[in-house]
């Protein structure tokens, strides 16, 4: 598959006195912001990777199959997503962490410990939207954005492991085949290997920095539609390795922030309304 252009994301000083706005107007132009001095612990994500890179090589990962009423849990690749438009399940296997869900004894509480920091940063990224975006905007908001997390008990976080290519997947299955995101925003520690990409508005693919130490962030469909569409939901995908990069695995750790149900994001959808649509899509694309 044809890499990105060589261009990259602009990356932003978390620390800056002038962060929040670049922040707010990196999310406006491109669904996208890269943060780096970051208050996330490197070594905690480093030793997340390696907890889990070992915990996906064992059948213990078995024990914990996803509870499909719950959603917390394993899924196998043989239980992974298909995105809207595609055929082929992507290559991928994860465990979905919820405070209240099921969690591996056979890996360290550092994964428990890294969602209540990112909790923490999340809700601040929040208060940046809240504080600088345009007054147009902020009157489409049922609620501040912060106020739309406080109580929930759905933002998920995802261990996700992309295994090697041995050469035997599917005709044109892909990692991650091109997708938006459903909640309002996601944070993502760089991966261990590459192969992120957004799509611009002009259709060209665009590689992610996988800088270790940088926080990647990007829109979801829900502020999307909250924002009027001043926020965009950028298409992003994860590309296939080539080379000998085809013995790698992949792992990334991506938090997707989730309002309670309850909340109203336009006229059209409460979060929960908007939600189960898009579950019933995507149930319908793996039948």
């Amino acid at each position: 598959m044809a890499g990105g252009l060589t261009v990259r994301l602009p990356i932003l000083d978390f620390n800056a006195p002038d962060a929040p706005q670049a922040f707010c107007r990196s999310l406006h132009e491109t669904g996208f912001a890269v943060l780096r001095n970051h208050p996330l612990p490197q070594s905690l994500v480093e030793r997340i990777y390696a907890d889990w890179r070992a915990f996906f090589d064992t059948p213990a990962k078995h024990a914990y199959a996803f509870d499909a009423a719950t959603g917390d849990g394993f899924f196998s690749t043989a239980a992974s997503e298909t995105a809207k438009g595609q055929t082929q399940r992507d290559l991928k296997e994860f465990f979905h962490i919820f405070p209240w869900g099921r969690y591996p004894a056979e890996v360290s509480g550092a994964a428990q410990d890294y969602y209540a920091l990112a909790s923490a940063l999340a809700g601040t990224l929040m208060s940046w939207v809240q504080t600088h975006s345009p007054a147009e905007v902020l009157s489409r908001f049922s609620m501040p954005l912060p106020q739309m997390l406080e109580g929930s008990e759905h933002t998920l976080l995802r261990v996700l492991h992309y295994p090697p290519l041995g050469g035997e997947e599917p005709l044109r299955a892909v990692r991650a085949a091109a997708h938006t995101d459903i909640n309002l925003l996601t944070l993502l520690p760089a991966a261990t290997e590459p192969g992120l990409q957004i799509r611009t508005q002009t259709g060209e693919w665009l590689d992610v920095p996988c800088d270790f130490g940088s926080l990647i962030v990007n829109i979801g469909d829900m502020l999307q539609e909250a924002s009027g569409h001043y926020y965009p939901s950028t298409l992003h995908r994860v590309i296939n390795p080539t080379g000998s990069d085809r013995a790698k695995s992949r792992v990334s750790l991506p938090l997707f922030l989730h309002p309670r149900r309850e909340v109203v994001l336009s006229q059209r959808y409460t979060v929960g309304s908007y939600f189960d649509e898009r579950m019933q899509e995507l149930r319908s694309l793996d039948r």
